[in-house]
């Protein structure tokens, strides 16, 4: 069983930054898929970028390409996903996810039965 915490959201205007994190605890030691998902007002869910924490796989939407940055932190069990330059169209509930390993082969889809989700960190950017 893996607990995520999302951490890190907030309010800025368009062209800022914001680094949000997702404290990962419980059975940190298995390897996972982990992965940024968002949904905004009236949305679906979407993908952000997917990492494999043991490395050596990472998916990014092409929205967030050039712009978003996934990394993990192994010996912190913690997700980071910095964005810049963000965009009022970037405005949503922000959410950290892990799933089985072989999810990271492909740009992460809420279609996919991700086993673990946390409970969100909201970002809004106004223009």
């Amino acid at each position: 069983q893996v607990r995520l915490a999302e951490s890190g959201g907030g309010s800025v205007q368009a062209g800022g930054s914001l680094r949000l994190s997702c404290a990962a605890s419980g059975n940190t030691h298995s390897d996972y898929c982990m992965a940024w998902f968002r949904q905004g007002p009236g949305k679906e869910r979407e993908g952000v970028a997917s990492i494999y924490t043991a490395g050596g796989s990472l998916k990014v939407a092409d929205f967030a390409k050039g712009r978003f940055t996934i990394s993990y932190d192994n010996a912190a069990a913690t997700l980071y996903l910095q964005m810049t330059t963000l965009k009022p169209t970037d405005t949503a509930m922000y959410y950290c996810a892990a799933g089985p390993a072989y999810y990271c082969y492909m740009t992460p889809s809420a279609s996919q039965s991700w086993e673990h989700w946390g409970q969100g960190t909201q970002v809004t950017v106004s223009s």
